[in-house]
């Protein structure tokens, strides 16, 4: 059965804008074409593509401010 339960919600609000641009950045890196607002018509296979990069380069990005290297 679905869990209907999701938390597709920006912890730190301030992170929006940069959410937003990192995701557009990593589907360009990908060649994958979002549009501005809905992208209901990507594949979830792209959509998985984008999102586990995303979380790539975060996972990358503080792996390097703790060990005090620079930030990208």
């Amino acid at each position: 059965m679905a869990n209907n339960n999701t938390n597709n919600q920006i912890n730190v609000p301030e992170a929006r804008e940069a959410m937003y641009n990192m995701k557009h950045e990593v589907a360009n890196e990908l060649g994958i074409t979002l549009n501005q607002g809905y992208n209901g018509n990507i594949s979830a296979r792209d959509a998985g593509h984008i999102g586990g990069n995303m979380v790539k380069k975060m996972i990358e990005a503080q792996e390097r401010q703790m060990s005090g290297g620079s930030r990208y």
